[in-house]
């Protein structure tokens, strides 16, 4: 039997230029997709996971290939994190992280972060992340992938991710 816990593994190899994290959510894969996709603002770290210059009160991501992810400021400003690549309800989705090492946007850094969902029974979606390119931050890059490899990252993001779609909203 599974706890309210989600089970968070970590790289899947020791690739230097990506950062691989598989959680399991106690949610069906079109339940797990729409939290991610929709529902962003409620689980994303918008207090301490931010790029803008004002205090993060949103998280989109616009529901398209070609569409935008991005924060929404207090004041109504929005800081783009990058695009959506592919976009296949339930299954799949791919973003660009245009974010410079130092937390800026940057059109120029060219990070991918590829997710896959994956039904694993009527009630439990295995979510596996890859968030690579690492090279894109030259000199920066084994700094970077520490960074999102670490607790504070991808391992933390998910782990948040998982918890609010088991509870569904």
């Amino acid at each position: 039997m599974m706890t309210n816990q989600a089970i968070l593994q970590g790289n899947d190899d020791a690739s230097a230029n990506s950062v691989r994290k598989t959680v399991m959510v106690q949610a069906p894969q079109e339940i797990a997709f729409r939290v991610f996709t929709e529902k962003l603002g409620t689980w994303w770290p918008l207090g301490s996971h931010k790029i803008g210059k004002t205090k993060a009160v949103d998280a989109v991501i616009e529901p398209r290939q070609g569409g935008r992810w991005y924060e929404r400021g207090d004041d109504g400003s929005t800081c783009t994190w990058g695009k959506v690549l592919a976009w296949e309800p339930h299954a799949r989705l791919v973003l660009t992280w245009q974010v410079s090492a130092d937390w800026q946007p940057d059109p120029n850094v060219l990070t991918e972060v590829e997710v896959h969902f994956i039904a694993e029974g009527a009630d439990r979606t295995r979510v596996e992340l890859e968030h690579r390119n690492f090279d894109a931050y030259g000199a920066r890059q084994a700094e970077l992938r520490a960074i999102f490899e670490s607790e504070n990252g991808w391992k933390g993001v998910l782990a948040q991710f998982a918890e609010r779609a088991r509870a569904r909203t």
